[in-house]
């Protein structure tokens, strides 16, 4: 158990979840602001681990570290606990509790999330949750489509982009999908509001779901052509970075859109996949060669649209080898996105994804989703060091970093921790690990953070789940908002 995680949990008392509703779950909150901020924060950087959970971080931590908490991100200095529950999933459970369904302003945090039965902290942490809880099969509303209740990707990133819940598959769009449904992201209100630049990268396609979150709105997830077309000739970000190249997996662009990327008139330098070419290094020549005021775009991925998984080796060396070069990792993306990102005096909004790990928990392949996992950390530990480097404006006094993921997913155990080895994989995992479902779960996953206006999630905690230091998806973008000092 994560002692300094524990000592923060007073006894907890759900009666008040169960007596009323807590009005809307958008960005607006009755929470009174810490006041040791001051909108002081110019730049946003949000990481997210895809469908990964808090066994995926002791995973790959064992094998990386030989401890069970020795990640970068874990060093973090402030923690807690998210709930990642959608429109969809609180109605799932509200059809089968005969309750009503999800209203903004009316709604139960309890009916998405009850820590009677699921815990207060994830599991190992607390390991007294509801396995049928997380993994018995309800009925959408209406009675049909019986799933694992569970947030998509979509709605989770909406959630961290806008503050708004809403029903699974929508890209910053509101439940019901009205026509005028399309809702401003962080991004977008950085950059209206502050002159911000904004970035996505991604691991998967760039019009996948949860960079098309920040920079997109659609009422299908799945519309990857209009998202890709969205981003690229609408939003406009300054960085791009992902995977869905056409010439691997056709699907995720447009021939126009694509043509458009190639020969310049899309207004980006693109640099993309190309055979024998290493894909990090070419990615960071372009970032320190870019024109001022230039935009930048990798385009990568392979058969799968997303980029090949890690290799890690199980020689006891903790060393993971890249899938291919011609791809960058997610470190190289991140560092290219930071130099461009950097450049804007009026500061920036950068959201990085490691999509794979959650891909790699669909297919429960433990090896994957070790490679991926590390990738991530590697991330990481390169952004702190960009905010760390001296001689620029940039700094832990302007500079927010938020590590967290979007859902849980697999419902991995970890069976045995005494026989995953600092960098050894067993060949035979029976008995060591196990998995639930090849679907996403609505356990409680952990959010990290560091920088200015890391203090504001102390405002959230137990907000909905009084006496935890849980919060709500939504509530990271009311972090980022408040930080940024935009409405």
């Amino acid at each position: 158990m994560n002692l300094q995680r524990m000592m923060f949990l007073a006894p907890w008392f759900l009666a008040a979840a169960l007596l009323g509703g807590c009005g809307d779950s958008d960005s607006s909150s009755t929470a009174t602001p810490s006041a040791q901020t001051q909108a002081t924060t110019k730049n946003v950087i949000l990481v997210i681990g895809d469908g990964m959970q808090e066994e995926s971080e002791r995973a790959g931590s064992l094998y990386l570290t030989g401890t069970s908490r020795g990640l970068t991100f874990h060093a973090l200095p402030v923690q807690g606990f998210v709930t990642t529950w959608d429109v969809t999933t609180y109605d799932r459970y509200a059809w089968d509790l005969g309750m009503a369904q999800y209203d903004p302003a009316t709604f139960k945090p309890v009916v998405g999330y009850d820590t009677n039965r699921g815990g207060t902290m994830p599991y190992p942490e607390v390991a007294w949750g509801d396995d049928n809880y997380f993994l018995t099969k309800l009925n959408a509303w209406g009675g049909t489509g019986p799933k694992e209740p569970a947030t998509d990707s979509a709605s989770a990133g909406t959630a961290m982009a806008t503050g708004i819940k809403t029903d699974d598959g929508n890209i910053a769009w509101r439940s019901g999908d009205p026509a005028d449904g399309a809702l401003e992201t962080i991004a977008e209100k950085m950059r209206t509001q502050k002159g911000a630049a904004i970035g996505v990268v991604s691991t998967v396609q760039f019009s996948h779901a949860t960079p098309a979150t920040f920079v997109s709105h659609n009422v299908n997830r799945n519309n990857y052509g209009e998202i890709a077309a969205e981003i690229i000739n609408t939003v406009k970000p300054e960085v791009v970075i992902g995977g869905g190249h056409p010439n691997w997996k056709s699907g995720n662009i447009d021939p126009a859109d694509y043509a458009a990327l190639v020969d310049g008139s899309a207004g980006y330098t693109l640099v993309e996949r190309t055979a024998g070419v290493d894909g990090g290094t070419a990615l960071l020549a372009a970032a320190a060669t870019l024109p001022v005021n230039g935009r930048l775009f990798g385009l990568f991925g392979g058969s799968g649209g997303n980029f090949e998984y890690p290799v890690p080796t199980t020689d006891g060396s903790a060393v993971v080898n890249r899938g291919s070069i011609e791809n960058p990792t997610l470190a190289q993306a991140s560092e290219a996105a930071l130099e461009v990102l950097a450049r804007d005096p009026d500061g920036f909004f950068l959201m990085v994804e490691q999509g794979d790990i959650d891909w790699a928990n669909h297919a429960n392949n433990y090896t994957d989703m070790i490679g991926t996992i590390d990738d991530l950390d590697k991330a990481v530990a390169r952004i702190i060091a960009f905010v760390d480097q001296p001689g620029d404006s940039i700094d832990w006094n302007n500079t927010l970093l938020i590590v967290t993921t979007d859902h849980g997913n697999s419902y991995l155990r970890l069976l045995d921790e005494a026989a995953l080895r600092n960098g050894q994989i067993p060949a035979d995992l029976t008995g060591i690990v196990s998995y639930g479902t090849g679907n996403h779960t609505n356990e409680l996953v952990n959010y990290y953070s560091r920088g200015a206006g890391s203090e504001l999630f102390a405002d959230f905690a137990g907000e909905w789940y009084p006496g935890t230091q849980i919060i709500d998806n939504t509530r990271i973008h009311s972090v980022m908002q408040r930080a940024a000092g935009v409405q």
